[in-house]
Parts: structure tokens; C-alpha cells; sequence
């Protein structure tokens, strides 16, 4: 047999060089989701291992803001937004999830965690301009980011595209707004189901017992309140006693003052602004924004051309991203994919 000439053996050697390189950079374009299907029940509940970068955030009238960054620097960024009463931490499953292959950039809000309250009036600007500080700080130059806020969360991201409408399509790729709602807030809750023929609780009452600042201990009759509340009757004990966890660790003055903030809120009009693909996620057992919102969110999105898609997950109660994690999850991606970071 012939032996082939050098010539001959360089050539087939640069081929598989070059085909080495194509699938090794194929595999790095691959970014992947740690599912909670695929290992133990509950895992992705439990601290981080990833130690997280602090980022240090002080917004214009001085409040500091507690922001951790997880993961490579140079990774496409994930931001996440908290709700109401709860902290960074309720992001425990996405940051396990996605922190691997992502820049998983969670925040307290305002007077939550190991946040400053500041001084100024809570509201939604303030959601705005504290949004807009910490995309300011973990965005490089050119750079994009997906967003997803869940409650208070997705009323922040709908508050600065509001205020900040030019910088929408400047520094972010998609959005997911889950279980969240733009105004009557306290209209439309479902924690005491009313029939038609009962007036509903004025917002100035409403208002009052969202701004209430009694204490709360952990009891049973807690337990079984933040069930019937935040989750379904399908809920895990391990997903409510992590969302109860969380709950009960904010100060009740934050949570009062936060709520009467709430109760009256009304950022209709920055739907308008969220010029990138939005999807929208709801649960049907969601007590706290029911579908009704979901559904007025996704028509002013369509009628606007950007909605990416409407998600209504059976049985799912309020706290969504952690009753139903991978579900969750699979929307991110799909954000991320859409705008040309594939998911594997």
C-alpha cells in the first residue's frame, strides 16, 4: 500500500484540526439548563456552591443595593427581579439552574434583604431608577441582557421601560414577566373570592392592610396562610417552606411600606415600551394576580407586536418560578435562544 506523501498527511490533519475546532466552538455556543427532573427531588432549592461576585450599586439618593452576580463575566447575562417581601434568594433555583453557562445577576429590592430602604417615597419610579442601576453596573458596553421579574419583580421591568423607554431595545434581548400585573392589583386578587353582587374592598382599605406592619413568626397557621396565599394545595412542603423562608425574613416595616406602594400602583402605560420579545407566565391557581392580569399583559403586549408568547401553567399557585422550576426555566431559555444565545 501506498504510503501517503506529507503533504498529503498535513492536509488531513489540518481537516480534523479545523473540525475540532468547529464542534468545540459549537459546544461553547451551546449554553445548557440544569433541569430539577433530572436530579434529586429538591435540589435545586439548596444554597448555591457557585460563590457569587459582590457588585457594588449605590443609587442616586445613596441607598445601597445588595446585587450578586453569579457565574463568568463574560457570559450572557440573566438579570432577575424579586417580588414583594421576598429577596435575591428566592432565585435560588435559577441561579443553580443557570449559572453554569450564565451571568445570573440577582438584586434586593429596595428595604429587602441586605438592601438600603433609602429615603426616598416607594414606588414605581423607584423600581425604575434601582432597575436602571444595576443594569448600569453588570452591563458591559454593546451588551445585552434578558430580563425576568416575578410579581413586584416584573412590575420593576414594566416601571423602567416606562421611564426609561429609550434604553429597552439598547440593553435588553427579551423578558419574562411572571405572575405580575400592571394595575388593580387589589381589585382583581383572588385571596377572598367575592361574588358578583358583593362590592369590592375600596383601595384606600386595601391599601391599609397591604401597608400593615405587624410581625410574623413561623406557626402552622402561617404555613398553612402562605400555602392558600403564594402557592397551590400542590405545593411541595419543601417549596413552601422555602418560600415561607423568604417571606418572613422581611422587615415588616419594608413589607408595609412596599404594599401600600402596590396597592395603588397603575404602569399601564409601560407596557407599550417593552419593544422586545416579552412573554408573559401566570399560574391558574395564582390568588395574588390571577390570569385576569396575564391576559390584559399579553393583549397589550400583542396589540404592540411583542409578545413572544402567553404561559399558563394548571395549577400552578403565585410563586411560579418555584413551584414550577423547569417550566419556568424553559421560558429564559427561550428567550435567550430567540435572541441568539442557543440553549441546549
Amino acid at each position: 500500500m501506498r504510503k501517503p506523501s506529507p503533504t498529503a498527511s498535513i492536509v488531513a490533519g489540518s481537516i480534523v484540526v479545523a473540525a475540532a475546532a468547529t464542534v468545540l466552538a459549537r459546544t461553547r455556543r451551546t449554553r445548557t439548563v440544569v433541569r430539577a427532573e433530572d436530579g434529586p427531588p429538591h435540589a435545586l432549592l439548596h444554597e448555591p456552591e457557585i460563590e457569587p461576585e459582590a457588585v457594588d450599586v449605590r443609587t442616586e439618593d445613596g441607598a445601597r443595593l445588595n446585587v450578586l452576580a453569579y457565574g463568568d463575566r463574560d457570559a450572557p447575562v440573566l438579570v432577575f427581579c424579586h417580588g414583594w417581601t421576598c429577596n435575591a434568594a428566592y432565585w435560588t433555583p435559577q441561579i443553580n439552574a443557570f449559572a453554569e453557562n450564565y451571568r445570573v445577576v440577582v438584586y434586593d429590592q429596595r428595604g429587602h434583604g441586605d438592601s438600603e430602604t433609602g429615603a426616598r417615597p416607594l414606588g414605581a419610579d423607584v423600581l425604575a431608577d434601582d432597575l436602571q442601576a444595576v443594569l448600569d453596573a453588570v452591563l458591559r458596553p454593546g451588551t445585552k441582557a434578558i430580563l425576568a421579574g416575578h410579581s413586584m419583580g416584573g412590575m420593576s421591568i414594566i416601571s423602567w421601560a416606562e421611564k426609561y423607554p429609550e434604553n429597552v431595545h439598547r440593553t435588553v434581548a427579551g423578558v419574562l414577566l411572571a405572575s405580575t400585573g400592571t394595575d388593580r392589583l387589589v381589585a382583581d386578587s383572588a385571596i377572598v373570592p367575592l361574588p358578583e353582587r358583593f362590592p369590592r374592598v375600596p383601595v384606600p382599605v386595601a391599601s391599609r392592610l397591604m401597608g400593615a406592619t405587624l410581625p410574623l413568626a413561623s406557626s402552622p397557621v402561617t404555613t398553612r396562610a402562605l400555602r392558600y396565599v403564594a402557592l397551590s394545595p400542590r405545593a411541595s412542603t419543601a417549596e413552601v417552606a422555602f418560600c415561607e423562608r423568604i417571606v418572613l425574613g422581611c422587615p415588616p416595616r419594608t413589607r408595609g411600606g412596599w404594599g401600600r406602594a402596590l396597592s395603588a400602583l397603575d404602569i399601564r402605560e409601560g407596557l407599550r415600551n417593552l419593544t422586545v420579545p416579552t412573554t408573559v407566565l401566570v399560574g391558574t391557581a395564582d390568588r395574588l394576580t390571577p390570569p385576569v392580569h396575564a391576559r390584559r399583559l399579553a393583549e397589550e403586549l400583542d396589540r404592540a407586536g411583542n409578545l413572544e408568547r402567553l404561559v399558563v401553567l394548571d395549577g400552578v399557585g403565585h410563586m411560579s418560578s418555584v413551584e414550577a422550576i423547569d417550566r419556568f426555566d424553559e421560558e429564559i431559555a427561550h428567550l435567550a435562544e430567540r435572541a441568539g444565545v442557543p440553549v441546549g
